[in-house]
């Protein structure tokens, strides 16, 4: 299957099982199954907003790009905006960026970055950032060669459960 087969589309509604599915993947590959924990219909209502009678109260918050090759989808990325208050820009973090081993290094996750990146500037924005676990040599090693600096000296920080619910509480004090 060449590269002429591919076709990168922004995620429906439709596609939602699909992509949750490859969200599943994603978490086997990277041994983190046991952390998926959302469902098929927040992850709509993340990506689309709330289907109730009342919309004014839940707005889209996510996007997400769907690679099939001859019709079957063979990865995904989903993102969102942030902003540099550094730069005074908008940007794109991509929260997750997979491809279906048994179709890596046939240049779709390149694509899929480059596509996203098309949407950055497209949108004005100042920079396009994503993490990466430090044991995935692979991926660290594709992303220099797309032109991804590794920064080192930066950090993710996480309150998560009953720490983010504590601390939330703190304010009600």
């Amino acid at each position: 299957m060449s590269l002429d087969e591919l076709k990168l589309r922004a995620a429906t509604r439709a596609d939602v099982p699909v992509v949750f599915e490859l969200i599943k993947a994603l978490a086997k590959y990277e041994k983190l199954s046991h952390a998926v924990t959302g469902d098929v219909a927040s992850l709509e209502a993340h990506l689309f907003g709330e289907l109730g009678s009342d919309r004014s109260n839940y707005r889209p918050i996510a996007e997400a790009i769907i690679a099939e090759l001859t019709g079957k989808p063979v990865g995904f990325s989903l993102f969102f905006h942030n902003y540099s208050t550094f730069l005074t820009q908008p940007g794109i973090y991509i929260e997750d960026l997979f491809v279906l081993p048994e179709y890596r290094e046939r240049g779709i996750g390149k694509r899929m970055v480059s596509y996203i990146a098309e949407l950055a500037v497209s949108r004005k924005c100042g920079r396009l950032e994503w993490s990466v676990l430090d044991w995935n040599e692979s991926a660290i090693g594709f992303y220099q060669h797309i032109g991804a600096s590794i920064l080192d000296e930066w950090r993710i920080c996480r309150i998560t459960d009953s720490s983010l619910s504590n601390l939330a509480s703190e304010q009600q004090l």
